[in-house]
Order: structure tokens, then sequence, then C-alpha cells
């Protein structure tokens, strides 16, 4: 991970490490795969019907309902299994956001002119823009 100087390493480091290594009602390996697909680097082995639940967690967390972890219970998961996914899925996602944030300071900015026309400039049609 990019990390500037490194300030965060030994706890970022440390976090995923307890995320991903300890015991519990998951498999470290199934762990490992939901915290890389949330992060957009692979996950593929995640199954099917988690793997849904993972990327809404990783992408639109606000929309998880009851609804969704009841028919992952019905499907015979566990709530600490359940809990130990979220919490894989939602650190791959930070970390993952953290990674691009990090790259986006570190490179060049692009200068508004190489974007396009400046948002403020009179369209060819008269419409929008800026008035002279």
């Amino acid at each position: 991970m990019t990390d500037p100087g490194r300030r965060y390493a030994v706890y970022t480091a440390r976090l995923v490490d307890a995320v991903l290594t300890q015991p519990g009602h998951t498999p470290p390996e199934l762990r490992r795969a939901v915290l890389a697909r949330a992060t957009g680097t692979g996950g593929e082995d995640v199954p099917p019907a988690l793997a849904a639940y993972v990327d809404k967690v990783a992408r639109h967390a606000y929309k998880v309902t009851d609804e969704d972890l009841g028919r992952l219970q019905q499907a015979g998961h566990s709530d600490d299994a359940l809990f130990e996914t979220t919490v894989a899925a939602a650190l791959g996602a930070a970390l993952g956001r953290l990674e691009r944030g990090l790259a986006a300071l570190s490179s060049p900015p692009v200068p508004l002119s190489a974007s396009g026309p400046h948002p403020l400039t009179p369209s060819p049609s008269g419409r929008g823009g800026t008035k002279d």
C-alpha cells in the first residue's frame, strides 16, 4: 500500500493482520478473498451468494438491508460469519479508497485546459455558461 512517509503502515498492517489471520467463524482464506474483492484487486473465489453482499458493502454500504442479511442467514451463514465478512469487506473498501486517494495526491495535477472547455465557457448554442 502506498503511504507517504509510512506513517500508518504499522497500524494498517496490524489491522489487516487482525482481520485476516486471527481465529474466527470464517476461514482466513475467505476473509482474504472478501478483502481483495472489496479493494477491487481480486476475490473471484468468493461464493456467489456472498459476492453480491460484499460488493454492496464495499460500494454502497448504506443500502444494506435486514433482508440482505436474512437471505444470507437462510443460506446458512451465522451472524458471526456475516459480521466477519462485513468487517473484511469494509476494511477492503477503506484500504482501496485510501490507496486511490494517496495515488491521486502523488500524481501531478491535470490543468483545467487539458480537460476540455472550462465549465463556465458559454455554449455554442447560447444557452448556459456565463453571461458576457
